[in-house]
């Protein structure tokens, strides 16, 4: 089959490897039938990762149709149209019965594209198939439901519940990529009284408003305008959504007193934590990893056209043009580029 390799910093190709098999009783061989490439594996092919191997084939987020399922497997049946989540979750383990399935200590947690096999392949293999695919409704695409792999129950569980975002709260979401804008979709089924999104790329503001935010803002214009909307406290809660140090700066200086500063973003490198400034004030700051507790909730939104997801993907490729869709959104400045999909041009998504 035909996959995407990590060859180490700045190297990836669109190569031959062998197809997957099953491993392990639990697992379940899925065909890739639609696909997409995240910001984390932007991280990784700068070497902010460096546990991923050279050699991996990269990719956490999928769609696709059930080819083969080990002994074990009980719950998902060959044929079926399955979501694949970006968190691998055994089940038995402490973290997993506590639904913080990111801390699985069984085996799963961000395995795909990490430290195994992803997702960004012809095939793909899928540990804990029971608790790590989600058997997707007729009514929803597979477009829709690629943007529930990860963005949607990231933004929604380490950015929204993490930050506690109320009802009347004035919500700051730092970064309007594709992240960003699952958290103001996902922040809006709480009614905050206003969202305001931060993001340096002007095309990005414009698609912050044409998505529901009621402000945005260059970065250098933030303080003042969160001022003005607050009489001068703060947001309630602000949302990292890029993973620079700048960004989660601009987040504490943006959050008001007994507020919530809850980061989403990959950081590559050290932030400054001004504790000089912050002790004082009483701020809460989460950080975490995805657990996908809340993907069937989700689903079920989407299914019943509670959850808007329609102006994600801006982009779309054939599964063979990888390459191509990997230049697009890694100049997202130059393209415009949110989220893109590739599709396999021999199923129908």
């Amino acid at each position: 089959m035909k996959a995407l390799v990590y060859g180490g910093v700045d190297h990836r190709s669109w190569t031959d490897v062998p197809d997957p098999s099953v491993k392990d009783p639990e697992d379940a061989i899925v065909r890739v039938d639609a696909v997409t490439i995240c910001g984390t594996d932007l991280h990784i092919l700068k070497g902010d990762v460096p546990e991923v191997e050279t050699g991996r084939i990269l990719g956490h987020e999928a769609v696709g149709t059930v080819l083969q399922i080990g002994s074990h497997v009980r719950d998902i049946q060959v044929g079926q149209r399955v979501l694949v989540s970006c968190i691998s979750a055994c089940g038995r383990c402490r973290y997993c019965k506590e639904g913080r399935h990111g801390q699985c200590l069984g085996g799963g947690g961000w395995v795909l594209g990490h430290t195994i096999d992803g997702t960004q392949a012809e095939l793909v293999r899928v540990p804990f198939a029971d608790h790590s695919l989600h058997v997707l409704p007729e009514n929803v695409s597979s477009e829709d439901a690629l943007m529930l792999a990860d963005i949607l129950p990231t933004s929604y569980e380490v950015g929204v519940l993490a930050g506690r975002v109320s009802p009347g709260d004035t919500v700051v979401v730092v970064g309007a990529g594709p992240i960003g804008l699952a958290a103001l979709a996902t922040a809006r089924l709480f009614t905050p009284s206003q969202v305001v999104m931060v993001d340096p790329a002007a095309s990005r503001r414009e698609s912050a408003l044409a998505a529901g935010a009621d402000h945005a803002v260059a970065p250098e214009d933030a303080e003042a305008l969160v001022a003005s909307l607050t009489g001068g406290a703060g947001a309630d809660v602000v949302v990292e959504a890029v993973g620079v140090p700048s960004s989660f700066e601009l987040c504490t200086a943006l959050v008001r007193p007994c507020g919530h500063v809850a980061n989403v973003g990959v950081h590559g490198e050290p932030a400054t934590l001004h504790l000089e400034q912050l002790w004082i004030k009483d701020v809460t700051i989460t950080t975490g990893l995805v657990d996908t507790r809340t993907t069937p909730l989700l689903l079920r939104l989407l299914s019943e056209g509670k959850l808007d997801v329609s102006s994600l993907v801006t982009h779309r490729f054939g599964l063979d043009e990888m390459q191509d869709a990997y230049d697009v959104f890694s100049q997202a400045g130059e393209t415009g580029a949110l989220k893109v999909a590739l599709f396999n041009p021999d199923t129908v998504v």
